[in-house]
């Protein structure tokens, strides 16, 4: 008997590719001080509010990211449960080949990793961050030693973060080469549960009264 295919959630139209994306370099501007970025997905919004007096680089390379469309259509591809969602490879190829390696280097860390706090990932290799980022669920103070130096917090929608499709757990970690290579396509054909970014606003927090 032929079984019945499980539901997978509906293809979104392919995000329209941003001809700045294809030149890292050009992305470089300084962000402000504090602002905020609403991500706009599959099962809902969230809202990071990013400090650039937490980890500089980090902050720079986030805005430049955001505001340029960068995440639109991108999945969250590894998802944890009880640990972290993360998400930071762009659904087009084309785009992942030229920031691949386009590394930041390392920063201290000022903020630890906590619940909702957002942090760029990377090897143990030095300067090693790019792209990729991830939300922690729970308290993972442990990787502050490690260099894992959060920029911002989740300060709306963490139950919305908390409901990503999780149910593939770890399978991913090991295919980020295909990811890299085919993109969305990829995730969509072998993952197809996997949750996805739609768009990102940028805004910029209100500067607080000057005292008098």
């Amino acid at each position: 008997m032929a079984q019945t295919p499980a539901p997978t959630k509906s293809a979104a139209p392919a995000a329209k590719l941003n001809p700045a994306l294809l030149n890292p370099a050009s992305l470089t501007a300084k962000a402000p001080d504090v602002f905020n970025v609403k991500f706009t997905t599959s099962v809902g919004d969230f809202v990071i509010e990013a400090h650039r007096a937490w980890a500089p680089l980090g902050a720079d390379r986030f805005f430049n990211l955001a505001k340029n469309n960068f995440f639109d259509d991108a999945a969250f591809f590894r998802v944890v449960p009880n640990f972290m969602a993360q998400f930071g490879i762009p659904a087009n190829p084309k785009v992942s080949a030229v920031w691949e390696n386009a590394n930041l280097k390392d920063e201290p860390v000022k903020q630890s990793n906590g619940p909702g706090y957002v942090t760029f990932a990377k090897t143990g290799a030095p300067n090693s961050r790019s792209t990729q980022m991830f939300i922690s669920f729970g308290n993972n103070s442990f990787l502050d030693n490690q260099g894992f130096a959060p920029f911002g917090k989740v300060t709306e929608g963490m139950e919305v973060v908390r409901k990503l499709y999780s149910g593939y757990g770890e399978a991913t970690t090991d295919k980020q080469n295909l990811i890299y290579g085919q993109g969305k396509a990829y995730l969509d054909k072998n993952y197809p549960k996997l949750d996805s970014i739609k768009s990102t606003t940028v805004t910029v927090a209100p500067a607080e009264p000057a005292k008098k």
